[in-house]
């Protein structure tokens, strides 16, 4: 388990969402989609927000890493990572094979962008759909949900 890379993939959150809902990408229709406002933007503790949405990030990256990280899968069949030195043989060699593969940025970012397209969209749109929100409302989060879960996967199953 990389915490460093936890740590950055879950800033990128807060990156991707600085950008995504500014003026520049989707920050005007998605105000107008929320009915909130310049001054509405405003209010309320921003520290407590961007703390609150780390916090829950960093939640995010730990778990996250286990749908981007094949080698999980045989480390939770021995009983997790305090089990190894008295894990079978079977467990070292099937580790000596294949205990790099598929640990690249590009195998992390395919991870990601599948979860985001195969869980993040329903869960919105779910919710969305109830809410009786716009597909535009609904589209702009799973945008941001894709995006940010691509680089994530990248981040935490690239940096070895």
């Amino acid at each position: 388990m990389n915490f460093i890379a936890i740590l950055v993939a879950a800033s990128t959150t807060l990156v991707v969402g600085s950008i995504w809902y500014s003026p520049i990408l989707f920050g005007n229709a998605w105000m107008k989609e929320t009915g909130l406002t310049e001054e509405d933007l405003k209010k309320g503790s921003m520290l407590k927000i961007f703390g609150l949405t780390y916090l829950f990030s960093v939640f995010f990256a730990l778990i996250f890493q286990v749908l981007c990280i094949h080698q999980f899968g045989p480390l939770g069949m021995i009983g997790g990572p305090d089990m190894i030195e008295s894990a079978k043989p079977s467990y070292g060699a099937f580790m000596a094979d294949y205990g790099d593969v598929f640990r690249t940025f590009k195998h992390g970012a395919l991870h990601g962008f599948m979860s985001g397209l195969f869980l993040a969209f329903p869960f919105i749109a779910i919710n969305g759909l109830f809410e009786r929100k716009s597909w535009k409302y609904i589209f702009i989060h799973t945008g941001y949900w894709v995006v940010t879960m691509t680089i994530m996967g990248a981040i935490l199953c690239g940096w070895v």
